[in-house]
């Protein structure tokens, strides 16, 4: 099962960062010196970026010396990364390429800092997360001083939140807060994907209340056997929750309100609740 959750996570990869796999035979790989050499000149490409520029103006956008600049302007003549158009280097269509590219790579390896104890805990899952939409994200860990400070922020979230969507490999938050579960069930508009003993376990703590939610269309309630880790989407923010594997607690939440985490969010949603049956509520039994 875990191949699937795999093959479902790496589809919605693919798509939206937008890569048409090919069958043709790709280039050769561009060295180590190559890569280098492009990583060296970030800060070049990155001016250039924003608008063309004269030598002298590169020269004091970057801070460097006159030969310096003139090394850099060498540089992007010999790499078509640039022309001159009135005077001034503009990146060509492969120069504003690896500008993106080297730019974005800078970017994800920030982002990839930045919510390490959530990549550490869904690794085993899958490898390729895409970390992109999360480059300006909150990051919520717990620490021995409050270990349930992500617990908290997801609550927070969810409190002001009049719809909620996601899927959980455990309970989002602890069943013995009953407040918690209460606005969940009574006052949002609520659609979970859970495992199925995540189900048999909320049915066996508030048998009436989920009866109730699903009756009067506020719940509905999917299960299905394999998820990679907890995602949340609210009305203005969207989380990933990563959890203990031996406690089953959250131990760091990771949410953002960007459009792209948002369009990512709900197309990971869809696909998992595609892929999940539909939970009817057990018959009461007769008393």
């Amino acid at each position: 099962m875990t191949d699937t959750v795999l093959d479902e996570i790496l589809e919605t990869t693919t798509e939206l960062i937008g890569k048409e796999r090919s069958a043709d035979v790709p280039p050769a790989q561009l060295s180590t010196a190559e890569l280098h050499d492009v990583v060296q000149h970030r800060e070049l490409l990155a001016v250039l970026v924003e608008e063309p520029l004269h030598r002298h103006e590169i020269q004091e956008r970057l801070d460097v010396s006159r030969a310096t600049s003139h090394r850099f302007t060498r540089w992007l003549r010999d790499h078509e990364l640039a022309e001159r158009v009135d005077g001034r280097f503009q990146l060509t269509g492969k120069g504003a390429t690896f500008a993106d590219e080297v730019l974005r790579f800078e970017r994800n390896l920030r982002t990839a800092t930045a919510i390490a104890p959530l990549l550490d805990s869904i690794c085993d899952y899958h490898q390729e997360f895409v970390v992109t939409p999360f480059a300006d994200a909150t990051v919520t860990t717990a620490t021995l001083e409050d270990p349930y400070r992500p617990v908290s922020r997801f609550v927070s979230l969810l409190q002001e939140s009049s719809t909620f969507q996601g899927f959980n490999t455990t309970h989002m938050v602890p069943p013995t807060l009953a407040d918690v579960y209460d606005h969940l069930f009574d006052g949002v508009e609520t659609e979970l994907v859970y495992l199925p003993d995540v189900v048999d376990n909320l049915f066996e703590t508030y048998p009436d209340r989920i009866r109730t939610a699903i009756d009067d269309g506020h719940l509905e309630l999917r299960t299905r056997e394999a998820l990679p880790y907890g995602l949340a989407i609210f009305d203005d923010r969207v989380g990933i929750a990563g959890f203990d594997e031996d406690t089953g607690t959250m131990h760091v939440f990771v949410d953002s309100d960007s459009a792209i985490a948002r369009a990512w969010a709900e197309r990971v949603f869809e696909i998992y609740r595609d892929n999940s049956d539909r939970i009817e509520p057990p018959v009461r039994s007769a008393e």
